[in-house]
Formats: structure tokens, C-alpha cells, sequence
């Protein structure tokens, strides 16, 4: 494997793999003028790592990579396919159609302003070392980091978190409902996965819904204009320096037959935080308490940004500052690019991020 490249891109998910597209279409060779390195075993990004129970028919959606169309990979009838099965399918036929040569199982463990030899860069701005776990040091002139949220998964602390005698269990780690069969299971989120999974469990197993704030349900499909406004808020955000915030109180949740049946049944009944966790359930401040056996924690992801830490790219907020056309360009250090930080967290907002990120970064390093 090469050493030194102009640009080392981290991470073949959908942003990965959508930046390595782009940079072929501008006229990048892999292996030669770019890399690409990705810490699991096989493609798929995240998607190789959901829950059985998310088949295609139940996945919010899966949006095409640029160049090739999912839907050509799949077999007829393909609802009830597995998307931990389908997608990385996908992304395989993907990396070799356009011969991308991704580089796995490969981590990277820091990336920092110095060389192999330990010695400083004379001036920021010429040559970046990512260390990794298998290949030794790696040398770039730019970086387009891809590394998504999965491997960061949020729970936030409530006091008493320690005592809980049951289980806690995040949505990275949920594998069926039937687990829970016969025991109360709390579901705590606001989010599309929370009522997914609430929907799955409900049907097993009693349950109680908390969320922070009301959920606000929509019928119908999400407008263009909706999009356009949830992309512009959290870009905002970054642009100003601020952590990435939430979007599902632009976009709403989407009010399918699913979600319909499980309100019918009763399982969308909604419930404030509680203010502590006791070892047998939890407690609201009013005083009223809810006996369970399972806290599930449907409370999202945080950007996966650790290895970055010696560019010291944070403000004193703990936000990024980014710049460029599609916000994916970090101020402080124009040689790096983050897709899958704010506005381009979704999977449309990747592919549309790694057209501007390869673009922005070829132009800056004078690759064209």
C-alpha cells in the first residue's frame, strides 16, 4: 500500500464512497493520487451493522451513491431483504465497478501536524500523518474525513444511571424485539429510530415512551422545501462554530401505516423526561414512577472525530467552524474536509457534500 498520497480519505460509507466518485471524475487515480481506508471488514459503512428486523420496506431510505443506481443490485421482491444484507451488496458492487481499491480493515488511530519521524511540520498546511493500527503511517497533502457517528453512540447521564439493576441498551446495539419479551422496556427519543424500534417492541412487550420534546408527526412525504429548510439550519450552525443540532423538529415524523397502527394500539402514548433513574425504573419530578426491567436509549450519535484531535479543530463550544460552498470545509484548516458533520449527515446530503468537498479540495491543493 502506498504511503503518501495527495488526499487519504477516512471512511467508505455513503460519504466515502460518493467523495472517491467525484474524485475519479476530476481525474484522481486511486492507489495513486488518493486513498482510501475504512476500519471495518467488509463494505457497508453502518448500514452492515443495523438491526435484522430493518428490511428495505421499513428503512426510512436508501439513496443511490452517484454513478449507480441500488436498485439494479437488488433481486425482484426485494422488500423483505435485510438492509444489513442489501446494502453492503451494494456498496461492494459500488468499490468495484469504479476500482476504488479501499484499503480494510484499516484505523486510523490520530491525525496529526508532524511526520513519520516525529519531528514538526514547518508550516501547517503542507503534509499531514495519519498513524494507523495496520499500515503504519500514512502521509497525505489533504483529507476528506468520512467517518460518520456510528461508532459514537450518545446516552445522555441522569442522575441514578449507575443504580438501574435491568438492562441499558443503546440503538447501535439492538438486535430484536423478542429479547424483551416480557419485560417493560422505556424507549427514550424522539427520532425515527425511536419509533421504529418502539413500534417492534410494542408488539412483544409493554412499553413507555419519553422523549424531551413533543413529537411532531406529518403526513405525507418530506417536501423539498422542508429539506432545503432542516439543511439550512443545521448548516447554519456550523458555520457559526455551534455544535450540530438536531433536526427532526424541522423535519417531523413521517406518519406511515406502521406508525399509524402502533398510535392505534396505544404504543405513541408520549411521556416527558423523568428526572432521575432509580434501580427499578425511573421517576418524574411530579413523583409519579414507571417499574422496568430495559432503558432503551434511541438518543442518537456524535460526529466520530477523536482521531482528529491533535489539529485541535474545535472551538471552545466544542462546535467546528466550517466554510465552503456545502459548509464541509473546516475554517481553521483548509486542507480538511468532514462529511458527515451537520449538513451533510443524511445520506442525500453526503453525496452532494462529496461532490463539493472533492471539487473544493482538488482546487485548493492545485490538483487541477
Amino acid at each position: 500500500m502506498p504511503t503518501d498520497c495527495d488526499i487519504l480519505v477516512i471512511g467508505a460509507g455513503q460519504a466515502g464512497l460518493s467523495a472517491c466518485y467525484h474524485l475519479l471524475r476530476l481525474g484522481l487515480r486511486p492507489e495513486r493520487d488518493f486513498l482510501v481506508v475504512d476500519h471495518s471488514p467488509g463494505p457497508g459503512g453502518a448500514w452492515q451493522h443495523r438491526w435484522p428486523s430493518l428490511t428495505l420496506s421499513t428503512v426510512n431510505r436508501v439513496h443511490d451513491l452517484p454513478g449507480m443506481s441500488f436498485a439494479e443490485t437488488l433481486p425482484p421482491d426485494a422488500d423483505q431483504v435485510p438492509a444489513a444484507t442489501a446494502v453492503p451488496h451494494y456498496y461492494e458492487l459500488y468499490e468495484k465497478r469504479f476500482a476504488l481499491g479501499v484499503r480494510r480493515p484499516v484505523s486510523v488511530r490520530v491525525v496529526c501536524d508532524r511526520d513519520p519521524a516525529g519531528y514538526p511540520v514547518p508550516e501547517r498546511g503542507e503534509i499531514l500523518s495519519a498513524e494507523t493500527d495496520s499500515t503504519g503511517t500514512l502521509r497525505t497533502r489533504g483529507l476528506i474525513n468520512c467517518t460518520g457517528t456510528w461508532e459514537r453512540p450518545f446516552i445522555p447521564h441522569y442522575p441514578g444511571a449507575e443504580t438501574f439493576t435491568g438492562r441499558q441498551v443503546h440503538t447501535h446495539d439492538y438486535r430484536t424485539a423478542e429479547e424483551f419479551a416480557g419485560k417493560h422496556v422505556i424507549v427514550v427519543g424522539g427520532g425515527i429510530s425511536a419509533i421504529q424500534l418502539l413500534d417492534e417492541i410494542s408488539q412483544v412487550t409493554t412499553t413507555t415512551w419519553v422523549t424531551r420534546s413533543e413529537p411532531r408527526f406529518r403526513d405525507g412525504e418530506f417536501t423539498e422545501d422542508a429539506g432545503r429548510t432542516a439543511v439550512a439550519m443545521v448548516e447554519d450552525r456550523v458555520r457559526h462554530g455551534l455544535p450540530p443540532g438536531s433536526v427532526v423538529s424541522v423535519t417531523g415524523l413521517l406518519l406511515d401505516d406502521r406508525i399509524r397502527a402502533a398510535r392505534d394500539r396505544g404504543a405513541l402514548i408520549r411521556h416527558p423526561m423523568f428526572d432521575r433513574i432509580e434501580p427499578e425504573g425511573v421517576h418524574w419530578p411530579d413523583g409519579s414512577r414507571q417499574h422496568a426491567e430495559v432503558i432503551l436509549w434511541a438518543t442518537g450519535f456524535r460526529s466520530s472525530l477523536d482521531h482528529l484531535a491533535p489539529l485541535r479543530l474545535r472551538g471552545p463550544g466544542g462546535g467546528i467552524t466550517m466554510t465552503g460552498r456545502l459548509a464541509t470545509r473546516v475554517a481553521a484548516d483548509p486542507r480538511i474536509h468532514l462529511i458527515g458533520y451537520g449538513p451533510s449527515a443524511s445520506t442525500i446530503g453526503a453525496n452532494r457534500a462529496g461532490r463539493a468537498a472533492a471539487a473544493e479540495l482538488t482546487e485548493y491543493l492545485g490538483l487541477r
